[in-house]
């Protein structure tokens, strides 16, 4: 399922509008992406928890040249489902 489809999901659940439902996809997702930006973890209970990692700078090999390089470190975010979704999948 994409974004669309999703949207498409949520119009039909709520029986309105796609522009209802597509302002309503884009509000979950800014506020999940502004609680994991600040608070560093969203928990959504019977869905999982995002949480911020952080990578630290690695060494790594250029597979094109072999070469050794620096990867840089990095913010990611990670995902862990709850017992709930885990038996719903």
């Amino acid at each position: 399922m994409n974004k669309g489809e999703l949207i498409e999901a949520v119009a039909s659940q709520l029986q309105g509008s796609k522009v209802e439902a597509t302002k309503a996809v884009e509000a979950v997702i800014a506020s999940i992406t502004h609680g994991i930006h600040t608070d560093q973890k969203v928990a959504i209970s019977g869905f999982g928890t995002f949480v911020r990692k952080e990578r630290a700078a690695r060494r790594g090999v250029n597979p094109a040249t072999k070469q050794p390089m620096t990867i840089e470190a990095s913010t990611t975010c990670a995902f862990k489902p709850a017992q709930a979704l885990k038996e719903a999948i």
